[in-house]
């Protein structure tokens, strides 16, 4: 099993361009479910996620092909509405095929999901607000089974959720495109990567208003058409590349990124001490001397994302001070904590509070990734940790960064991949 060994001491230094956004891509490939002709999608990064989504739409006789960063899909051979648990337990994401296949086929057979083991993550929001659309849906030997019943569509209704959903409202705001007559979506989530499907959609024929706000519409029309889109930059993987510089007191420029999508990200780097220049689609990051600690509370967009927890606790522990770190999106998000204590870290837990007391040097040890993001604060402590850091179970980092090794050696960082266990 491959993992990464770090030398850390190396400020970074140079440019990288940013990748595409995983979680925009993910759900633009099942929107080419819902139709027949070609959807080419362009800016797709090259992660492990894009490519178990692949997979699970071949199996359903999509044809999915690769050239460079673009990926096609085109679903005119489906011949199978069942997404099975085999793939949809490796990630999360692939609930979000059950929404375009009810409007597209009329029925659907979707596994429960599994993906990162960060905490509860229901799907009832998703099943409620396809029931309100006119979906008949039970629960089968771990499966969601729906289909539209009597009904030749789905029907357009007002769903307003219980809570924030990010998936469950680009789900929803799928199935909806097909729906007759029109759907409005209160609660909804307000992420970047919600409005960037929703102009996707919108470029296959969709009728959608109010993407990127809590009130999202969306007009049902009789079909959607083939389109060409590209993917917005990964706001996840340029805050994370953005913390590595600031914790290696790097000088880095990042092309190809989308500073808009990033205010609360930005605003706390700032308040660590970096020094930011941004533009339309590049940021620059300067650190001269130890950050200084900062609170957080990570919160729905436009607030500090979860996605950037565990790499601003990475950053906190070199920092100079004290800083809390309250989590309130998932329950399990510090499962990080024992593994960058393991590095020497001052990390106290407190409910969903984590205080960091910021020491002056971390040391470099065998550590072990619990999730995506965490396998991500790991190899940011590891740059600045004296000594090698062996990080493991990087399949976790493949996920939702590609080539980050590569990439943070572009910039100066000692890192290599690795296929043998250390002495």
């Amino acid at each position: 099993m491959d993992r990464l060994r770090i030398r850390g001491g190396q400020p970074l230094q140079g440019s990288v361009r940013v990748a595409g956004a995983k979680n925009a891509a993910l759900k633009m490939l099942a929107a080419g479910l819902l139709t027949t002709d070609e959807l080419a999608l362009s800016n797709v990064p090259m992660l492990a996620d894009i490519t178990t989504m692949g997979r699970l739409l071949a199996g359903m006789g999509v044809k999915v092909a690769r050239d460079r960063d673009t990926v096609t899909v085109r679903s005119d051979g489906l011949h199978s509405t069942e997404a099975s648990y085999d793939l949809v337990k490796t990630m999360r994401a692939s609930i979000v095929v059950l929404g375009p296949l009810l409007a597209r086929a009329g029925s659907a057979r979707v596994s429960l999901p599994g993906g990162c083991a960060i905490g509860a993550r229901p799907v009832d929001q998703h099943l409620k607000g396809l029931q309100a659309l006119g979906a008949q849906i039970r629960i089968e030997h771990g499966y969601i089974v729906a289909d539209l019943g009597s009904n030749r569509r789905l029907r357009g209704a007002r769903i307003v959720t219980d809570l924030v959903t990010v998936t469950g409202t680009e789900n929803l705001m799928m199935a909806a495109t097909l729906a007759d007559g029109q759907t409005v979506i209160e609660n909804a989530a307000r992420e970047p990567e919600v409005a960037d499907l929703a102009a996707c959609l919108n470029r296959m024929g969709a009728r959608i208003r109010g993407a990127g706000t809590d009130r999202i519409a969306i007009e049902g029309v009789d079909r959607l058409h083939g389109a060409q889109y590209r993917v917005m930059p990964d706001r996840i993987e340029t805050g994370s590349f953005l913390v590595a510089a600031a914790i290696t007191g790097g000088d880095v420029r990042l092309e190809g990124a989308a500073p808009a999508t990033l205010d609360a990200v930005l605003d706390k780097l700032r308040e660590a001490g970096a020094e930011i220049q941004a533009g339309e689609d590049w940021i620059r990051l300067r650190m001269v001397g130890r950050p200084r600690a900062v609170n957080l509370r990570t919160a729905p967009y436009p607030a500090f994302p979860t996605d950037m927890q565990a790499q601003f606790m990475a950053l906190g522990c070199v920092a100079d001070g004290v800083g809390a770190i309250v989590e309130t999106i998932f329950e399990n998000r510090f499962m990080h904590v024992l593994e960058l204590q393991r590095l020497g870290a001052d990390i106290g837990i407190d409910g969903n509070t984590a205080i960091v007391r910021g020491v002056a040097r971390l040391s470099g040890a065998r550590v072990m990734a619990t999730d995506l993001r965490a396998s991500a604060s790991l190899v940011i402590a590891g740059l600045v940790a004296d000594g090698e850091t062996w990080v493991d179970r990087i399949y976790h980092l493949d996920r939702g960064y590609e080539r980050m090794e590569q990439r943070l050696t572009q910039l100066g960082a000692r890192i290599e991949r690795v296929g043998s266990t250390p002495a």
